[in-house]
C-alpha cells in the first residue's frame, strides 16, 4: 500500500487530480457561498465548514461504492431513443433545482423589501434547511468529481488524498470568498447568474449533450474579471467625493489622503 507513494507517477497523478478536483469544486463554492450568505453572520462560517465536510464525506462514500456509482451510468429507460440513466436523473434534478433556486434568489434581491437585519437579509433562512440543501446538492456536484477521479487515477488512496487536499483548499478560500461576495451586491448577483449557468449545464449534460467545462469556467472567470474592473472603477470614482466631505476644511490633509489612496489603487 505504501509502495505506490515511492513512485513519481503517483505524485504526478495526485497533483493533477487535486488540481482537477479544485476546479470542479468551483461550482460547490459558489453555491455554498450563496446559501451560507442567507444565514446570520455568526453562523455563516460554521455552515461553510459543515457544507464542505458534507462534500468530502459524499465524495468518499461514492468512492467506496464505485461499483454502484458506475452502475448509475447504465440506461434505466429510453425516451425518444435517448437512454436515461440514474446519473442523468440526478444531474437533471440538480440542474433544475439550481436554476430555480438562483432565479428565486435574484427575484428576492430585486423585488422583495428586506428588513435591515444584515448584509444579506440574514436570519430568514434556517440553519438546518441550509445544511440540508447543501448536502443534497453535494451529491450532484460529487458525481462528476468522483467519476473524473476514477478515470484519472488507478489507486483508491490517490483519489482519497486528492479529494482531501481539494476540500482543504476550498475550506481555506471559502471564507474570504464568502465575505467578499456578501460585501459586494453586484458580485453576489453575478454569482447567482453563475448558478443559473451551472444549472443549465448540468441539465443539458443529463441529456447527453456535453458542454466543455473549460468554456463555462472561462466565461465565469472573464465575467468576474470585468466585475473586478467595475468595482475598482467605482471605488476610484467615489474616492474624490468621500475625500472632499471628510477633509473639506483641511486641503493639505485631503491632498495627502488622496495621494495615498491613488498609490494604494
Amino acid at each position: 500500500m505504501l509502495a505506490i507513494w515511492s513512485q513519481p507517477e503517483t505524485w504526478i497523478s495526485l497533483a493533477t487530480l487535486s488540481a482537477m478536483e479544485i476546479v470542479l469544486g468551483i461550482d460547490n463554492i459558489v453555491f455554498l457561498t450563496i446559501l451560507a450568505g442567507k444565514l446570520p453572520r455568526e453562523k455563516q462560517a460554521l455552515a461553510r465548514r459543515l457544507g464542505l465536510a458534507a462534500a468530502l464525506g459524499t465524495r468518499l462514500l461514492l468512492l467506496l461504492a464505485i461499483s454502484w456509482l458506475m452502475g448509475l451510468t447504465a440506461d434505466l429507460f429510453r425516451i425518444f431513443g435517448q437512454g436515461i440513466s440514474g446519473r442523468d436523473l440526478i444531474l437533471a434534478a440538480g440542474g433544475i433545482f439550481l436554476v430555480g433556486k438562483a432565479t428565486f434568489e435574484i427575484h428576492d434581491k430585486l423585488e422583495s423589501a428586506h428588513e435591515a437585519s444584515g448584509p444579506s437579509g440574514g436570519g430568514r433562512a434556517t440553519f438546518g434547511w441550509t445544511i440540508l440543501q447543501i448536502a443534497l446538492l453535494d451529491i450532484v456536484f460529487s458525481l462528476d468529481s468522483v467519476i473524473t477521479a476514477v478515470g484519472m487515477a488507478q489507486h483508491l488512496q490517490v483519489m482519497v488524498a486528492a479529494m482531501v487536499l481539494a476540500v482543504g483548499v476550498m475550506l481555506a478560500f471559502a471564507g474570504p470568498i464568502g465575505r467578499f461576495v456578501e460585501e459586494h451586491p453586484t458580485v453576489k448577483m453575478l454569482a447567482l447568474a453563475f448558478l443559473i449557468l451551472i444549472g443549465v449545464m448540468l441539465t443539458v449534460e443529463a441529456f447527453e449533450h456535453h458542454i466543455p467545462r473549460g468554456y463555462v469556467y472561462f466565461a465565469m472567470a472573464f465575467s468576474l474579471g470585468v466585475e473586478m474592473l467595475n468595482l475598482r472603477l467605482r471605488r476610484k470614482a467615489e474616492a474624490p467625493v468621500h475625500l472632499h466631505h471628510r477633509f473639506e476644511d483641511d486641503p493639505q490633509a485631503r491632498k495627502t489622503a488622496k495621494e495615498q489612496l491613488e498609490f494604494d489603487l
